[in-house]
């Protein structure tokens, strides 16, 4: 007797194909698609001052410190970590190389002990999460604790000028007509665009950071590898600091600490972008446009600073969530 063959049951479309062609659009480059849309809204409002040249290119100098920040906290990110030290950081370093230099060191070996000042504090959050085992935002809370109260040290509580005329090439020369900060942001960032894409411990990083036990179950050192994300986003928070100061020609014991946060709503911003919702750097430039398009936009229609925290906020809160739903449901 013969038995009639049941059919398989073919496979459920990914969830990706369900969607229609312009939702799969937004879905995939929402971020994007927000960055252009601030661009036309705000250069509607007001052309003639938000897109002339010279203002984009204020655009680019204003978020080229914070491009460099972000850059660093990428890479602990990508390790599935996080780093609330790095604005604390990036003011130690400038204040170190800045009271070095009015104490009469000359300007090279400040700048080296500025950047090593922000390689050790990465170590230090490298150890304590890699090896000690403490949670990165335990560990770093108290590193950013720790830092500033020496940036406070340092400085003595006051705010250090008269640096030699030599330091303040890094930040306010204009070679070809572009600010050095921004020339600083680009090779930080193809650095580290580079090193995550197309090198081994970049692979290992997200290896990591996508999941750390089977990560070391394939051989790789899970804890040497976050250690040294930690000490090298130390190291690129050092050089934010010191650009930062010497295009304000001044340092102080809080200079760059707001850039903590503005980092992680860019790095989160760019997570929405990757279908994986890991962090990348391509997203997180995307990210920093983002935010600085809409600082510069909101100071030019006149919207105090109050309201421009307060839209940080919710940006970095909705960035978190999307970036969630999109790792859930890709």
């Amino acid at each position: 007797m013969a038995t009639a063959t049941v059919p398989e049951a073919s496979a459920a479309p990914p969830l990706a194909e369900k969607r229609p062609p312009l939702v799969q659009m937004v879905w995939q480059g929402g971020t994007i698609i927000a960055l252009v849309a601030l661009i036309v809204i705000f250069g509607v409002l007001n052309p003639t001052a938000f897109l002339s040249l010279g203002n984009l290119t204020n655009v680019l100098a204003q978020v080229a410190i914070l491009t460099i920040i972000a850059a660093a906290q990428t890479m602990v990110m990508v390790t599935g970590h996080f780093d609330l030290s790095v604005g604390t950081t990036a003011t130690l370093s400038g204040a170190t190389a800045s009271a070095l230099m009015l104490s009469g060191l000359p300007v090279p070996m400040a700048i080296l002990l500025g950047l090593a000042a922000g390689l050790v504090v990465g170590m230090i959050n490298g150890l304590l999460v890699a090896y000690l085992k403490i949670s990165a935002i335990v560990a770093t809370l108290a590193t950013m604790t720790t830092v500033g109260g020496l940036a406070f040290i340092v400085t003595d509580g006051t705010t250090l000028y008269g640096m030699p005329e030599s330091f303040f090439w890094i930040g306010q020369a204009r070679p070809l007509g572009l600010p050095m900060p921004i020339l600083f942001a680009a090779a930080v960032a193809l650095i580290v665009w580079v090193v995550l894409r197309y090198t081994t411990i970049g692979r290992r990083w997200y290896a990591v950071g996508g999941n750390a036990e089977v990560a070391r179950l394939s051989g790789v050192s899970v804890r040497r590898n976050v250690f040294w994300a930690f000490a090298l986003a130390g190291l690129a928070s050092g050089l934010g600091g010191i650009v930062l100061v010497s295009r304000l020609s001044s340092a102080s014991a809080t200079s760059a600490n707001d850039y903590m946060m503005l980092a992680v709503a860019a790095v989160f911003l760019g997570m929405t972008i990757a279908n994986s919702g890991q962090a990348n750097l391509g997203g997180t430039l995307v990210g920093v446009g983002i935010i600085g398009v809409l600082q510069n936009g909101l100071n030019i229609v006149g919207v105090n600073t109050y309201v421009q925290q307060v839209l940080t906020g919710l940006i970095i809160v909705g960035a978190v969530l999307l970036s969630s739903f999109k790792s859930k449901h890709s």
